[in-house]
């Protein structure tokens, strides 16, 4: 069985650890979802692998005409439309082998929190959420990296014991006066084009 203070990691390392391209690549992703470090990044990759995997195997088994295969496969479809990976419809196995890492961080309740409104940024987003400032529904979630199920996504509101629950809270006045700029520069007119004259 173990010890239990020997957990088992969750994710897989590169093969090489210094590739420019792909460290460049992940320090993009690590800026644009406001990940800790590149360890959050490398657990949603082995996630998504585990997904991938998982779908070639059923593709295999599919052709052979096993009917648990069927059942597993809708399991799986089932799942990733739950979770709000995959569209609501008809999915199939190939859209889980077109799968990438954004498509599994764009689920992370630190970016929903940013997407719906409630933060500024993903590190200030991290911040309320870690603080316990943030929950889904009654419940309330202090780990940025949960997936949010698609279900849940309009109950992320703020905690009911939250100071930030006040419309006059500081952090609420500077998104409402952001989110009234936004708007006025959506709104307003293009500039007119420079004319050059020959």
């Amino acid at each position: 069985m173990g010890d239990p203070k020997f957990l088992r990691r969750t994710f897989e390392r590169p093969k090489h650890p210094w590739e420019a391209g792909r460290m460049e690549e992940e320090r993009k992703l690590l800026q644009k979802y406001g990940l800790k470090n590149k360890r959050e990044l490398w657990k949603a990759q082995s996630v998504l692998r585990g997904f991938r995997r998982q779908a070639r195997e059923l593709q295999a088994r599919l052709r052979t005409g096993v009917a648990q295969a069927r059942r597993e496969t809708d399991a799986l479809l089932g799942r990733l439309t739950r979770l709000g990976v995959l569209p609501t419809g008809s999915p199939t196995l190939d859209d889980v082998l077109a799968l990438t890492p954004e498509d599994l961080l764009n689920r992370r309740f630190e970016w929903i929190v940013v997407r719906r409104g409630l933060a500024p940024t993903p590190y200030g987003a991290r911040q309320l959420i870690v603080h316990g400032h943030l929950s889904i529904g009654e419940h309330r979630v202090t780990r940025p990296g949960y997936l949010v199920l698609a279900a849940e996504e309009m109950q992320i509101n703020y905690s009911p014991s939250s100071p930030l629950n006040s419309d006059d809270h500081p952090i609420r006045v500077a998104l409402r006066e952001r989110e009234q700029a936004r708007a006025a520069a959506m709104a307003a007119p293009p500039p007119p084009a420079a004319e050059t004259g020959a």
